[in-house]
């Protein structure tokens, strides 16, 4: 899902903004931003938020005729500075009803602080019916329900030619020790490198590979570490942590393995994460790391994307066989406000009529138990939605995401292109560990 890039990009302003208003205070108090209780809408909605340009013409498009046939005019409104403005917004009492976080910990912050209102009964329904405790757990805030989850992603796919596969006589891997034995195998029978791999990113270099080790994190040490970790009730420099960076390293920092068609182990800093997605297309790499958004890169690189097409992905393997954890990201949405109509929209935005009206219109998914998969507009995103339906997956949100920004979008990043650079693995992790906020 694209717009996850931009989300990405902006996490250190939200975070900074979280951190100012803490120190700030509440001019208006916690609450002013909101409309009186239990009031009677005005027919009119407020929604605010980051998703833009296509995405929020097909997000208006999703709601068009509920709000003809419920007659509520529902005025979304973008922002590429959503994540700053949000709370400088709720505490100048001048809050939208509806919020769409794309941010879990952000819409915490505000809950917390007594700005967004608690979800109504029937939005809580929705959810109890309809999402995993896991996506339940996202919008709760000391046991109270304040946002419903909206669209999602799934991070940790690696992409591969089936034909290729087939030529070399592999099979797709189901643990990670089969993953390096493929690798080896592709590498002995081409004598190239079977990674590409790219995290130039701006000026959110390195992310592509916070992605990496969160996936790795959760599948070697299991959900419990993951969320210790994320945390940070368990440190960088604990031993489950330098083990995702090893098992890592297993690949990325192995020459005969990186960077297909680019260079060296360096050359993945200096590489755009889109780039990789042409040598992957036209065969001249076997493998690559991405989210589900990548199929959109696929075909924009002429490739075609499906179980019998050029490309296709299967998710990161576990350390045993049959393991279905995955990380990835997505919205929430919560409201300021409380009136009827407000309470409507909610309900709504949180239903399955609602997931099946977006996800239709393309680009997109969500892990709304009452989507039909179908509806996903490509192979990958109906094989994503599949992941995130079955009751056996593990879910976790991507953890950079959650950890505050002086860590996730800062000393993370950092550190990734530090270890990739050549920096010791032990002295990465304190750097990285050294940006937690004391406090």
């Amino acid at each position: 899902m694209r717009p996850s890039l931009h989300r990405r990009i902006t996490a250190p302003i939200a975070m900074a903004a979280i951190a100012g208003l803490a120190l700030a205070g509440c001019s208006g108090g916690p609450g002013a931003t909101t409309a009186d209780s239990g009031a009677e809408g005005d027919g009119v909605v407020t929604v605010y938020g980051t998703i833009a340009d296509t995405e929020a013409e097909l997000l208006e498009e999703s709601w068009a005729g509920w709000e003809k046939d419920n007659k509520i005019d529902i005025q979304y409104e973008q922002s590429k500075e959503f994540e700053s403005q949000i709370s400088i917004r709720a505490q100048g009492g001048n809050a939208p009803d509806i919020a769409i976080f794309p941010q879990p910990g952000l819409m915490k912050d505000l809950a917390s602080r007594n700005f967004l209102k608690p979800a109504p009964d029937a939005v809580a329904a929705n959810v109890d019916k309809n999402w995993s405790a896991d996506w339940k757990a996202y919008g709760t805030v000391d046991d109270t329900l304040y946002g419903a989850p909206l669209m999602a992603s799934i991070k940790g796919f690696v992409w591969y030619s089936p034909a290729k596969f087939t030529e070399w006589g592999v099979e797709v891997p189901t643990t990670w020790d089969e993953l390096l034995a493929v690798t080896k195998t592709i590498q002995e029978k081409t004598g190239a490198a079977p990674w590409c791999a790219g995290f130039g990113s701006g000026d959110a270099t390195g992310w592509p590979g916070t992605d990496w080790v969160e996936d790795l994190v959760l599948r070697e040490a299991g959900a419990e570490t993951y969320d210790k970790w994320i945390a940070n009730e368990i440190p960088f420099t604990d031993p489950a942590i330098k083990g995702a960076f090893d098992s890592l390293g297993e690949i990325l920092l192995n020459p005969d393995y990186v960077n297909a068609t680019y260079g060296d182990v360096k050359s993945i800093n200096s590489t755009p994460f889109g780039d990789v997605a042409t040598p992957v297309a036209n065969g001249t790499c076997a493998l690559t790391h991405q989210a589900s958004f990548f199929d959109g890169f696929i075909t924009d690189a002429g490739g075609t994307v499906g179980p019998d097409a050029d490309v296709w992905a299967f998710i990161t393997p576990s350390v045993k066989a049959g393991g279905q954890a995955v990380t990835g990201g997505g919205e929430i949405v919560g409201a300021f406000s409380d009136d009827a109509d407000t309470q409507k929209v909610l309900e709504y935005l949180s239903s399955a009529d609602w997931a099946n009206s977006r996800v239709g219109l393309g680009g997109v998914i969500s892990a709304n138990k009452g989507l039909d998969a179908s509806k996903a507009t490509s192979p990958i995103l109906q094989e994503a939605i599949t992941i995130l339906q079955d009751p056996k997956t593990t879910f976790r949100f991507d953890g950079s995401d959650l950890m505050p920004g002086a860590v996730g979008s800062g000393t993370f990043w950092k550190g990734m292109v530090s270890w990739i650079n050549g920096t010791p693995t032990d002295e990465v992790l304190t750097s990285i560990e050294a940006g937690w906020p004391s406090n």
